[in-house]
């Protein structure tokens, strides 16, 4: 792993546009086919993974359910 950053939705495709053609891991979810198709169009390869091979780069009790 080279970089490891957390973004907001609107800067990741401004961000990842500026950096060179490289590998992205995603875990896949609803949205994550849209994701990858818009970040291979700047030329990088997008892989998905199961949410089970996702976890060990997570490192706190984070989860994708929003709380009212």
């Amino acid at each position: 792993m080279l970089l490891k950053k957390q973004f907001q939705r609107d800067q990741v495709l401004s961000f990842s546009g500026k950096l060179a053609p490289s590998l992205i891991g995603l875990e896949a979810c609803s949205s994550a086919h849209r994701w990858a198709r818009r970040l291979e169009q700047p030329g990088h390869m997008v892989r998905l993974m199961a949410p089970q091979f996702g976890k060990p780069y997570v490192k706190t009790n984070k989860n994708d359910m929003t709380l009212p």
